[in-house]
């Protein structure tokens, strides 16, 4: 008879397209992964693996399984979530997906206060490029995430928390860095640095750019908000910066000159996402509304 472990076996094959890989991501050997799912092809009478392919491909039959297979593998897990919650309520692990974006410079305090609230509640907070933890929050292999939005994917649950404004930064030296206002004409042909293409912020600042007919400088690809600042710092080019990294003190305005302008304003949003029918959803709600309440008094501080 077939196992729910056979066929997250099958799930982590179609994840990782890699015997090796996939056998590492559920903790047994290649050798009983491969056996595993031989005696679930046995037991079905199917193939739903097509084993001479590099990467490893899946019959259509095998990831018909696998979408199946995922979604009751899901509903086990919150189940067994429930029946945990109901015994000890806001307590456990909770794995936080979080873009570098944001987290550093927002979570610290969250993660603080959260803790002297619910001291046996743990946030395992991982950094990563918001659309890889969409789907691996759809996988079940995050419990919450923090993205800006749009964020893509089925059977998620998002929650709008706050707005924060985006400004644009320029090296000291630069001669727009002593107008006392600057206008959307003036970044004609202006080189713009951003963070690599699979960053929400990457898209926004080429749309930014194509706005105010500069120039995207596809050479220097930032991997952080630190990485552009010291960049446009050195005279590499502009940036765009989002007020909490501005304000924060591991951010700041250090090396570069936020920039006044007239005619030019721009903005991301930022939610909670978790998955549909989560056990802890009410958990998550509090997590979230504690996100929103910190960032709301960030922003509201005078500068």
């Amino acid at each position: 008879m077939s196992t729910l472990r056979q066929f997250s076996y099958l799930v982590a094959l179609a994840d990782y397209r890699n015997f090796r890989r996939a056998a590492d991501a559920v903790h047994i050997s290649q050798p009983t992964l491969s056996q595993q799912l031989r005696a679930l092809e046995a037991q079905l009478g199917v193939t739903l693996v097509e084993r001479n392919e590099t990467p490893v491909q899946l019959t259509p039959i095998g990831r018909e399984l696998v979408v199946r297979a995922r979604k009751i593998l899901l509903d086990v897990k919150d189940a067994e979530d429930l029946a945990r919650r109901s015994k000890s309520g806001m307590s456990g692990t909770i794995r936080f997906g979080v873009t570098p974006t944001l987290g550093p410079y927002l979570m610290p305090g969250i993660v603080a206060s959260l803790h002297r609230r619910y001291p046996d509640m743990r946030l395992y907070i991982r950094e990563g490029i918001p659309d890889e933890q969409a789907r691996e929050l759809a996988r079940g292999e995050l419990d919450m995430l923090l993205s800006p939005l749009p964020v893509s994917g089925s059977d998620l649950h998002v929650e709008p928390l706050f707005r924060e404004s985006l400004h644009i930064v320029c090296p000291p030296e630069h001669p727009l860095a002593q107008a006392a206002l600057v206008r959307r004409s003036d970044f004609a042909g202006i080189g713009f640095l951003s963070l690599d293409r699979r960053h929400h912020a990457y898209r926004q600042d080429r749309d930014i750019c194509a706005d105010l007919r500069a120039d995207p400088l596809e050479d220097y690809e930032g991997t952080s908000l630190d990485s552009l600042r010291q960049m446009c710092g050195s005279g590499l080019g502009f940036a765009v910066l989002p007020e909490l990294y501005l304000r924060s003190e591991v951010g700041g305005e250090n090396m570069v000159t936020r920039l006044t302008l007239a005619d030019w304003s721009g903005t991301r949003s930022i939610a909670a996402v978790w998955r549909e029918g989560a056990a802890y959803a009410d958990s998550y709600h509090t997590i979230a509304e504690a996100i929103a309440v910190e960032a709301r008094r960030i922003l509201s501080d005078p500068l």
